[in-house]
């Protein structure tokens, strides 16, 4: 066997004979700040979220968890309070977020004393994006294909496609329960910071209309700026015009409520049970 498979097998059963594993769901809301979302956080726009993953226990401060999530996430410029210099644009999005998730948990307190601690956390996701809208007649159109703001057009040498697969840098905090020594349930933020601005397709200024016509088609010009669904609105704007804003990043978070099980556990963990010096067991995660 090669030493990289060789190194896989050690530490594969190193993490299984620890014995200190635990099982989670998860369930809640996503949402997203950004171009279309003028204020930090807020339920407005909120969408399903939910997972699975599994944590293992360090010791009892820390613990190290993998986790896979599936959401929603969306925004509107009807919602959009703050958007007072771009009111006209329109714009709404919707998209799926597929996210791996890994971290390293800090427990404030010790929980083989107390049943419920604090704890910040924070790691390194992989996500996956992809926005769309909806036309007048209710079907869903992809934004990427559409260049809205000229992404890929020779016009606009610097404005390439962005990529839908990301990394992002997840942190945040919660407050986690003991209902037993084998279950546990935890409410949390969890909030990523992207190194992207197009999770809602919205970043820069308008490209000329003509030019988006010529190669995207009218769908496109359509969808770069939809100020012409709204009675009175004024027409397209002028190449240069503000569409977003490209110095702030966009983010997204959710607010979940986590179930995890032991499935191994031993003396060590913070799910198991662990006499204390009259040989009674102690409190339990």
């Amino acid at each position: 066997m090669k030493f990289p498979g060789l190194l896989f097998v050690l530490l594969l059963s190193k993490f299984i004979y620890a014995q200190d594993l635990k099982v989670e769901v998860n369930g809640g809301l996503a949402n997203y700040q950004g171009d279309l979302q003028g204020k930090r956080f807020t339920l407005s726009n909120s969408k399903a979220a939910f997972g699975a993953g599994l944590s293992y226990s360090l010791n009892n401060h820390f613990s190290i968890r993998g986790i896979a999530g599936y959401m929603h996430i969306a925004a509107d410029d009807k919602n959009n309070t703050k958007a007072t210099g771009i009111a006209y644009r329109n714009l709404n999005f919707t998209s799926r977020v597929l996210e791996a998730q890994l971290a390293l948990e800090y427990y404030l307190y010790n929980m083989q004393e107390r049943n419920f601690s604090p704890y910040i956390f924070a790691g390194i996701a992989a996500f996956h994006f992809n926005p769309y809208s909806f036309d007048s007649l209710g079907n869903k159109v992809f934004l990427r294909p559409l260049s809205t703001e000229g992404q890929g057009l020779t016009a606009y040498p610097e404005r390439k496609p962005y990529n839908t697969k990301q990394v992002a840098i997840p942190f945040g905090a919660g407050l986690k329960l003991s209902l037993s020594p084998d279950i546990a349930v935890a409410v949390e933020l969890n909030i990523r910071k992207t190194f992207t601005d197009y999770l809602d397709d919205v970043s820069m200024n308008y490209v000329d209309s003509a030019q988006l016509m010529a190669v995207k088609g009218p769908k496109a010009v359509a969808f770069a700026y939809r100020g012409n669904e709204i009675h009175g609105a004024p027409p397209y704007p002028a190449e240069g015009a503000q569409r977003g804003n490209p110095k702030i990043k966009d983010w997204y978070y959710t607010t979940l409520l986590r179930l995890q099980f032991r499935i191994l556990g031993n003396s060590s963990g913070i799910f198991s049970r662990q006499k204390n010096k009259l040989g009674c067991p102690g409190k339990v995660y």
